[in-house]
């Protein structure tokens, strides 16, 4: 499947670090829960996000042959005082310089470890993109503020998590993933609005497909297969692209009302609770 190119998923990791520090200065209560991860308050989930920034902005400046320890990452631990939103906002935006920039310089083709088998900056690119517009989301639901994600970047998040569970499913012998082998059910996920598709073929944006953006998620006694476009499944997630994704990471609730599930909504529940990466 064709990807973004490297520089965007460094220019997108960088705007939504910075809309991100927007949520932390923006007056939220930083101890508040989180409700899609309700283990952390918001300004934990702003330290998971600015530490793992960290981490892999280690990796890459080095060319690390194997996974950095959290301890060896400078400054990872963020700020000692909490709930001092300017500092914590000082420290991501520093988290988000340092690897952007460490991403920039090594360029997508400098080897690097990583833990799926693609050993290279490339895919610490993309995984970080899509790292932050998730936990994007996390913290700007939870304070209450307006989210949207541009089209592309959305529908290359659904790819790559796609991408992760055949990963899991051939890596991984005990992940639940394999729990949705079975008789053949199929997922149709379809964005509403018009979005930016990929021409697989000629490696550039094309049109705005006139069907809209699909994926077809096919689950049979083999396990997990996708494919891109549109087809009558057991079960349809619809609605704009922003939601659809949201949904399919489990960070909106299957009846919030701007998505809609047709047919067999319990194939896309056991879905969500097998399609994990570990």
């Amino acid at each position: 499947m064709t990807r973004l190119a490297h520089g965007r998923y460094c220019d997108e990791i960088a705007r939504q670090t910075g809309q991100l520090r927007a949520v932390v200065t923006s007056g939220t209560d930083l101890s508040r829960t989180v409700p899609t991860t309700p283990d952390w308050s918001v300004e934990q989930l702003v330290r998971h996000l600015g530490g793992a920034l960290r981490w892999v902005a280690l990796m890459v400046r080095t060319g690390a042959a194997e996974e950095a320890r959290e301890e060896d990452v400078p400054g990872f631990e963020g700020p000692k005082a909490r709930g001092d939103a300017a500092a914590l906002d000082a420290w991501l935006a520093e988290s988000g310089d340092l690897v952007v920039s460490a991403l920039r310089e090594a360029g997508p083709d400098a080897r690097v470890w990583s833990w799926a088998g693609i050993e290279n900056a490339g895919f610490w690119a993309r995984r970080v993109t899509h790292e932050v517009t998730v936990h994007r989301a996390d913290a700007t639901l939870a304070a209450g503020l307006p989210y949207e994600v541009a089209p592309e970047v959305a529908a290359d998040a659904v790819d790559e998590w796609l991408e992760i569970v055949e990963w899991a499913q051939r890596t991984l012998s005990d992940d639940e993933v394999h729990g949705l082998r079975g008789p053949l059910r199929t997922i149709h996920l379809h964005a509403t609005d018009p979005a930016p598709e990929v021409n697989a073929e000629r490696s550039e944006r094309g049109a705005f497909p006139p069907e809209g953006w699909g994926r077809l998620v096919r689950l049979d006694e083999d396990g997990v297969s996708w494919c891109r476009g549109h087809e009558k499944a057991t079960v349809v997630l619809r609605g704009p692209l922003t939601w659809v994704l949201l949904a399919f990471y489990r960070r909106i609730p299957l009846d919030d009302p701007r998505i809609e599930v047709l047919g067999e909504r319990a194939v896309l529940e056991h879905w969500l609770e097998r399609a994990t990466f570990g």
